[in-house]
């Protein structure tokens, strides 16, 4: 009990903050010297056994393009612009009545009870939320290596165990692995699909198998922040599995395809009981701005806006792809808004050298490989991106 208190405690010192800190690297380096992670000997961002991210300082740089932090360039749509400015007045008052009518609207669109609903302030808080509560006690994790590291992060922090799985040779989950490394203590399993940093896919039959099978042993998390920017036959949300009973659970976001990133709303679809030990300790939505809440319900409606942006996000793909491979790059297939593709220079040096051509993008080292990831923005920024590249090969 102790241990639990201790951990409570922590809640309310702040470390609520520290996740979202874990992939900032856009930051000035100041920011790093007291953040809750590790530089390895090289001076980069310590994520997992086979990921490292470069960064440099970007803060007195302006950017050309910016694509280092899978935005939607295109958004927020005029329906949700006009919502907050609409609302505004109402910004005394707490959102509550709101927050119950976008509720209802998700519960009618994703056929579950509002009770399978929690809200938050983007996906990434909800996913903070759920380790913060789910290790509170110690346990352990598995998830795929390569990952999303800000559910992982926090749960380390709060006492857990990390038990990374490596991808499979096409990038995807390696299910039949991550199942052998569930034991007794492991508390949750976590899938990010598509999965970032790489972008991959994990076969959608494989995966809601796995999920009926090993979600009567411990929960599984469905990270996707991802999956409506997606084409083809594996392109299945697991939200339906929600609906059947299984013990999983669903995250999305507002920040990608609806172009919301700095309006901060997701949301969790999961059982109820689970709901209800996240909010025994924490308040999803009570983060949450009226504001944003009527950005986020005009925006949840807008089909043509949301139809748009996966069209011109997967025009962009295209042209970046045939301009990389006709260099000789070799990008990891993508189902979301960025890409990923090995690079022959140091991460550091390359990031530096398109810095100076007005371009923002990532640098990762991944399995002793230099990667770049490349966010897809407007067509005239990844002109710009590719331009910036070719005169740096």
């Amino acid at each position: 009990m102790k241990q639990s208190l201790n951990r409570r405690n922590m809640l309310k010192t702040g470390l609520l903050s520290l996740g979202g800190m874990a992939l900032a690297p856009h930051i000035a380096k100041g920011a790093f010297e007291n953040a809750p992670f590790k530089l390895d000997s090289q001076n980069r961002l310590f994520y997992s056994p086979l990921n490292r991210e470069y960064f440099v300082d970007t803060k007195e740089v302006e950017l050309l393009a910016k694509l280092n932090a899978n935005e939607n360039p295109y958004g927020p749509p005029e329906s949700a612009k006009k919502a907050v400015i609409d609302s505004v007045a109402g910004g005394n008052r707490y959102a509550w009545r709101e927050m119950y009518e976008l509720v209802g609207k998700i519960a009618e669109k994703e056929n579950v009870t509002p009770k399978h609903i929690m809200m938050g302030p983007g996906s990434s808080d909800l996913l903070e939320k759920v380790a913060l509560v789910r290790f509170m006690n110690g346990g352990n994790l598995v998830s795929a290596d390569p990952t999303y590291m800000s559910l992982i992060r926090v749960a380390e922090r709060v006492g857990a165990t990390w038990k990374p799985v490596p991808c499979t040779e096409d990038w995807s989950h390696n299910l039949d692995a991550m199942e052998k490394a569930i034991d007794s203590d492991t508390k949750l399993v976590y899938i990010c699909n598509p999965n970032n940093p790489v972008g991959a896919m994990t076969p959608a039959k494989d995966l809601e198998a796995f999920c009926k099978r090993v979600s009567k042993k411990v929960p599984i998390f469905i990270d996707e922040a991802y999956m409506e920017l997606a084409y083809g036959p594996d392109a299945v949300t697991m939200s339906p599995l929600v609906t059947e009973g299984h013990n999983v659970i669903v995250c999305r976001t507002f920040s990608k395809i609806m172009g919301m990133a700095g309006l901060r709303i997701g949301f969790m679809l999961a059982q109820p009981e689970f709901v209800d030990e996240i909010s025994s300790v924490t308040r999803g939505g009570m983060g949450i701005s009226l504001t944003s809440i009527h950005a986020a319900t005009a925006a949840y409606g807008d089909q043509e806006f949301q139809e748009t942006t996966k069209v011109k996000n997967d025009e962009a793909k295209k042209y970046v792809l045939a301009e990389l491979k006709a260099m000789g790059y070799d990008p990891i297939p993508s189902y979301t808004n960025f890409m990923i593709f090995p690079i022959e220079m140091e991460g550091k040096a390359f990031l530096s050298k398109m810095q100076d051509k007005g371009v923002g993008v990532r640098a990762f080292n991944i399995m002793d490989k230099n990667w770049c990831r490349v966010s897809m923005g407007t067509m005239d920024e990844m002109k710009i991106f590719v331009s910036a590249i070719k005169s740096i090969s």
